[in-house]
């Protein structure tokens, strides 16, 4: 490498070499246009990383290339970068340095290594217990997003029966995922139980078991992600498709539309500038 491929940048008082800027991270979208879009979309995308161990999905060589998770910091992470030693049990080492994206220093720095998609857990660590419960509604072909978006009706009025208010946002592939704020709830507990109950009643167009040949033709309602080890990728993530898309919060009046959806960098830019953060409810 050259050192015409790096450019040095100041951001919000931090000096960070960014590289390769020019380099395809999608067919017809580079790595500088990925910078460029988390910069312009953190002021509503750091509230929800913010305190939260980040999982980051990173692709050096763009989406059609080598793929990997990265829990622990990397070789050479920058002081200033916010670290955070977790346990991990069930993996391969017993605790992770994780990386926290608390500022925009941090998120540029993640997205110059090409970590294109950002997942986070239910909680803070702050707290260590769950402030958000998520359903993954996520339908098996030929079901599609349309009745992802049937079943997140049905799956609203369950959780408002139970003093509940949900939240949409599109999975920004194929499903859709329902988000709710909570204080002092089993939420793994709870969730599993609503997304059977869903299914003892809608058992044609839902399931909530695990097994892939039981999905055929129905929406799984995915409990799992409210497991404390688990993560779900992060209102206002790209995700690695051929064409850059986004999870990007719904209207309710979207989801009952029913129509499917999947939104660009520029078209969830725009939207934030009309709607501002549909998912700020969540930050209470």
């Amino acid at each position: 490498m050259t050192r015409s491929d790096r450019v040095d940048v100041q951001v919000d008082g931090r000096t960070l070499t960014l590289s390769n800027l020019g380099k395809p991270m999608f067919p017809e979208f580079t790595k500088g246009e990925v910078i460029d879009y988390y910069t312009r979309i953190a002021p509503v995308l750091l509230p929800h990383l913010r305190d939260r161990p980040l999982t980051r999905i990173r692709f050096p060589e763009g989406v059609g290339a080598l793929r990997f998770y990265e829990k622990n910091a990397p070789k050479g992470t920058p002081e200033w970068v916010r670290t955070e030693r977790i346990e991990t049990p069930g993996g391969q080492q017993e605790a992770l340095d994780f990386v926290v994206v608390d500022d925009l220093p941090t998120l540029v720095w993640c997205a110059n290594l090409a970590a294109l998609e950002l997942h986070v857990p239910q909680w803070r660590i702050s707290s260590g217990k769950p402030d958000l419960m998520v359903f993954d509604l996520d339908p098996g072909a030929p079901a599609t997003f349309t009745e992802a978006c049937v079943v997140g009706l049905l799956l609203r009025e369950l959780l408002a029966a139970d003093g509940l208010t949900a939240h949409p946002k599109s999975s920004g592939k194929k499903g859709l995922h329902l988000y709710v704020p909570v204080t002092d709830l089993d939420t793994s507990a709870y969730a599993k139980s609503a997304a059977n109950r869903l299914a003892d009643e809608y058992g044609r167009l839902v399931t909530a078991k695990m097994e892939r040949k039981l999905r055929t033709g129905k929406v799984f309602v995915d409990w799992s992600q409210n497991s404390l080890s688990k993560t779900t990728v992060a209102p206002y993530s790209l995700r690695a498709l051929e064409e850059p898309s986004v999870s990007t919060p719904l209207t309710w009046a979207e989801v009952e539309e029913g129509r499917a959806v999947r939104f660009g960098p520029a078209q969830v830019l725009e939207r934030v500038r009309e709607h501002g953060d549909l998912l700020a409810p969540l930050l209470g």
